[in-house]
């Protein structure tokens, strides 16, 4: 299934396969990605009767902290799954239901993003090339095929809804909602080179030092031309005299 799901907690619970409703007999594993990689996460669950207890299956699991595997799905099994911390915080939470019915809807367990492309599958117990599938949102009919899925390929918030399925004379899924939320925001924009404002600093280092010296040589130029000019006209003015003060004599 192609799409972005995503969480904004700081633990986020994964089921694989991705989706809500299973089979009975189905393998389910259901674990904790750690956002900021502490520890203490654990797979949590909400019993029938309002309880809380660690993810389990009497028909044969096996939990390790963050990670919970049901290889043999029940109907007892179905419930509300999350991650706790020791600290008493918690993830998203995901409805899984694993059902008697000979139809489910593959759908997303976790919400996905705006944009993404999402596709739903009418999945049957019984495999056969003449089934046809009926995709249903809010109870109203959708989509009819025959080839067991429907493309949402760019997902918005108006795409929310109560989702199900059904087979022409092979029975009706359960509904599963869809969920779908804001793009995360884009990460920042990366930092300038620093070889690049290395080199400008320099530059304007250079500048800042090298002027003073640059119009102090133009300066002493001009001085030496000036005084170069002066001692030539003096030196022709004492020719001058020179010769008038023979003249007289």
């Amino acid at each position: 299934m192609q799409l972005a799901t995503f969480c904004l907690t700081l633990s986020c619970l994964r089921v694989s396969p991705d989706r809500s409703q299973f089979f009975r007999y189905d393998f389910i594993s259901l674990s904790c990605e750690d956002q900021l990689n502490s520890t203490g996460w654990k797979v949590k669950r909400k019993t029938a009767a309002g309880g809380v207890m660690p993810c389990s299956s009497s028909w044969g699991s096996a939990s390790s902290g963050s990670t919970c595997i049901i290889r043999n799905a029940y109907p007892s099994d179905s419930g509300l799954y999350w991650c706790q911390s020791g600290d008493g915080e918690k993830s998203n939470g995901v409805n899984i239901t694993i059902t008697d019915r000979t139809v489910i809807l593959e759908s997303p367990a976790l919400p996905v993003s705006e944009g993404a492309a999402v596709v739903l599958r009418c999945k049957a117990e019984a495999k056969s090339s003449d089934h046809r599938f009926n995709f249903y949102k809010n109870d109203r009919a959708i989509s009819t095929n025959s080839t067991g899925q429907m493309t949402i390929h760019s997902a918005s918030k108006a795409d929310e809804g109560l989702y199900k399925c059904s087979i022409s004379g092979g029975g009706e899924s359960l509904s599963s909602w869809l969920a779908v939320e804001a793009s995360p925001p884009p990460s920042a924009s990366p930092p300038p080179d620093n070889s690049t404002s290395v080199s400008v600093s320099r530059l304007m280092c250079h500048l800042v030092v090298g002027t003073p010296y640059l119009l102090s040589t133009i300066l002493l130029g001009f001085i030496y031309k000036d005084r170069k000019r002066a001692a030539r006209m003096v030196a022709e003015r004492r020719g001058s005299n020179d010769v008038i003060m023979e003249i007289v004599v």
